[in-house]
């Protein structure tokens, strides 16, 4: 997902080379696999299965593949800890977020929820503004205002109506999302992808462990083959985006998000009918427009203090 602007990443034992193109590769097979996640959480949803059980269900499968995925790479050692405390916090933060945003896909078409969520870029850059000191210039701004009109036409009621409650759902959960990869970005300076995703799944099987025991349910079989798919993808999933924040800069592989918009569109269409509201169409260049003109900017900026750091080391 949009993240706020590049933050200095520290040197340390088990910081990788960029490999942008690896990073790029990773985040498309991430927006396709997440794609298929949201589309299973709004099919089970739509046969009874509560949030927190689909929750509840992808951080179990999420443990398992982690743990086979750091075996495999000789890393199991790494998921010794630097950050206890920024996991935890990261903990919080990613249920808290993928709560609202499976909520948001089963209360709005799957086109719409995803174009909310790309807000995230936009309240990532007021964020890391406020509280990293990342300082933001004319182009930014001007981005958030205008990824904010966008919001705004996405709003407008029409002849059409439109779920305010989904619309909610989906902004708060994008203000969430934003929350948790600026901490995922300070994590990955001193954490490997596979602790990331290790620590996230171990921690945050115990609340919804407890949520299950009041909230989960007996299901039919087909029911579970849904519960199981997305379980499977999501883990799949939340590795490749972890993944890929490490191996190429945000600027870099962002823009590939915006491709989920036409993924899940299709999705929705296929599965069920869902047609993308008129204004969030209309809404949705301008949102998508905010966040590429941020990306740019990061990325020229990064450009910028490459060359210079290039320029001191030759002094």
């Amino acid at each position: 997902m949009p993240t706020p602007a590049e933050q200095p990443v520290a040197a340390t034992a088990i910081a990788p080379e960029p490999r942008p193109m690896l990073g790029i590769f990773l985040r498309i097979g991430a927006v396709i696999v997440i794609g298929v996640m949201f589309l299973l959480v709004k099919i089970a949803g739509n046969r009874g299965v509560h949030v927190a059980e689909s929750l509840f269900w992808r951080q179990l499968a999420g443990l398992p593949i982690a743990v086979l995925w750091l075996w495999f790479s000789n890393s199991l050692a790494s998921i010794r800890t630097q950050q206890p405390g920024g996991h935890a916090l990261r903990m919080v933060l990613g249920i808290a977020a993928m709560g609202l945003n499976f909520t948001s896909m089963i209360l709005l078409p799957m086109a719409d929820a995803t174009t909310f969520g790309f807000a995230t870029q936009i309240f990532a850059t007021i964020l890391a503004a406020l509280f990293l000191a990342e300082p933001t210039g004319k182009y930014r701004w001007a981005a958030v205002i205008m990824g904010f009109i966008g919001i705004l036409i996405a709003l407008r009621p029409g002849q059409e109506s439109i779920n305010s409650t989904g619309v909610m759902v989906a902004l708060l959960g994008a203000l969430l999302t934003s929350c948790t990869v600026i901490q995922l970005r300070r994590l990955n300076r001193t954490e490997t992808p596979g602790a990331i995703v290790f620590w996230f799944s171990l921690t945050s099987i115990v609340p919804l462990g407890i949520a299950q025991l009041f909230l989960g349910r007996a299901h039919d079989a087909q029911t579970w083959t849904v519960i199981a798919g997305l379980s499977l993808a999501g883990a799949i999933g939340q590795i490749l985006l972890t993944a890929s924040l490490r191996y190429a800069s945000v600027a870099t592989i962002m823009t590939i998000d915006y491709g989920s918009l036409l993924w899940t569109a299709l999705l929705g269409y296929i599965a069920f009918a869902d047609v993308p509201s008129g204004s969030v169409l209309q809404g949705a260049p301008l949102i998508i427009g905010a966040g590429l003109v941020i990306a740019w900017r990061e990325q020229h900026l990064a450009r910028n203090r490459a060359a210079k750091l290039r320029e001191s080391l030759a002094d």
